[in-house]
């Protein structure tokens, strides 16, 4: 019995030996069951495997396989043609070095970025005393197997990482409370008026200013922001510049996207033009690393709140503003009726969501609607008045202040000393009087930190800005 066990035991190991040694078969987070890929381009899917290996992927949508080889550390990458969008599940397989894996119920649709602080972060269930106006309706009616979310886990770095954690989550009321609220809002609006799928990558953090979220390469002339992370560090502040993008933006470079939404820059309010310029650096380096051209990259402006401590966010606003002139294929979503002056996270995520949205229909999607916020097209003086004229962007049908009387307007002469102003509304034109300025060269509306706008687009109800029509440093 004894002698057999030995023969056994020894048959055993030589089959062992014998059988080729394989290797699982890894992939990003970000590539699993349930994900939307970007319709009509070519996607890349990647992973890990055995290093020199062959690795086949195989396509349900046309029955097709793509080849690649893995390197010396075992990754692979192929590049996948993707169909017209449909609300019709695939499958991927995956095989290599004698195993394999298959991703289910896989769309094809439109696949957008969501990055930011805290106010991109705020989830549909809302934060502690702070809800989200409509959210538990919204969340109730959430069930939609078209939209789908992939929320990165925090992850703060030094250097920049192949992979992050998280899960695709099809929404639904057991899963949408976690949903990114301005996100979800977004992506809902454009799956029912393009009738696609929609994936988006909630990618955001509390608290975090826009230096955070940059590649290196894009604050190499920013001196202010220096990249500096001690040789021994294991824990990585999340205000270190670099550290989000190094944990969290980096591990998704590979995976395709239609484009990006953003809302951030509260807590860099107090360096408006510091902030333009990281802006601008930020955008064209997430492009280059993409590499899939100038992307759509539309934003909020951040909300009138009443932060104390003296500045003025208006100035912050004002930059954002003049983003969508510097920085191409951009866009502007306003809140200033966000109606929040005492908490810094407004409810109204709805209008956050859906006023990014309508700049994707318009601009990204070619749909012809009213998408933008009035600007001012043209100011001139008349005696003691200042005629401020608004550019409406395709709206036919003109400005109002909803019955309600104008109070955020203020004029200056020479003296630079601003006085409160009566305002009129006509047409698209605003006319500006105060008895104790003689002749006024300077108006600003709402410019300060917490003042709402009133006036608003008849159609789609969309406000005006903050703005000065002056270049003054205070």
């Amino acid at each position: 019995m004894r002698t057999q066990r030995h023969i056994l035991f020894a048959l055993l190991l030589v089959m062992a030996i014998s059988l080729p040694i394989s290797a699982d078969i890894k992939l990003p987070a970000i590539i699993s069951d349930n994900m939307v890929l970007q319709q009509q381009t070519q996607v890349a899917v990647w992973g890990w495997t055995k290093p020199k290996s062959s690795v086949s992927v195989t396509t349900s949508w046309n029955g097709k396989s793509q080849s690649a080889q893995s390197d010396a550390n075992g990754f692979w990458k192929v590049k996948l043609q993707t169909p017209a969008a449909g609300f019709t599940p695939y499958t991927i397989t995956i095989a290599s070095a004698g195993r394999s894996r298959t991703l289910k119920n896989v769309l094809i649709g439109e696949v957008w970025l969501c990055s930011g602080q805290s106010n991109m972060e705020m989830p549909m269930k809302g934060y502690l005393m702070q809800p989200i106006e409509n959210g538990p309706d919204d969340i109730l009616n959430s069930s939609n197997a078209a939209i789908r979310c992939f929320t990165v886990t925090r992850a703060s770095k030094s250097m920049p990482q192949e992979d992050c954690a998280g899960a695709w989550e099809i929404a639904g009321p057991q899963t949408t409370p976690n949903f990114t609220a301005t996100g979800y809002y977004f992506a809902r609006l454009i799956n029912k008026v393009v009738n696609v799928p929609v994936g988006f990558i909630n990618t955001s953090w509390g608290g975090t200013g826009i230096p955070t979220w940059m590649p290196p390469a894009a604050l190499k002339d920013i001196p202010e922001k220096p990249v500096e992370f001690p040789a021994d560090e294991t824990n990585t502040p999340s205000w270190r510049p670099t550290a989000l993008y190094n944990g969290m933006i980096h591990p998704l470079v590979n995976y395709c996207i239609r484009g990006a939404i953003w809302y951030q820059g509260e807590a860099n309010r107090g360096e408006p033009e510091l902030y333009a310029k990281m802006f601008e650096r930020m955008v064209r380096e997430w492009r280059n690393a993409w590499n899939i051209g100038d992307f759509p990259f539309y934003y909020c402006q951040i909300a009138p709140y009443k932060y104390g401590g003296g500045g003025n966010s208006g100035f912050l606003r004002e930059a954002q503003a003049k983003l969508m002139t510097t920085t191409p294929n951009t866009g502007m979503a306003v809140l200033t009726d966000a109606e929040s002056p005492d908490c810094i996270h407004p409810p109204k995520k709805k209008d956050a969501g859906e006023r990014m949205a309508l700049w994707a229909l318009a601009k990204t999607y070619g749909i012809d609607i009213h998408y933008r916020s009035p600007e001012v097209k043209s100011v001139e003086t008349n005696g003691q008045l200042m005629i401020i004229e608004f550019e409406l962007f395709g709206s036919n049908s003109g400005l109002t202040t909803n019955g309600k009387q104008i109070l955020g307007f203020q004029i200056a002469g020479d003296d630079k000393r601003f006085t409160q102003a009566t305002a009129t509304l006509r047409n698209n034109k605003v006319y500006i009087f105060a008895p104790t300025v003689s002749k006024p060269v300077a108006a600003r509306y709402i410019f300060d930190d917490a003042s709402p706008s009133e006036i608003f687009t008849v159609e789609g109800n969309l406000p005006v800005s903050s703005f000065r029509t002056d270049t003054w440093k205070d």
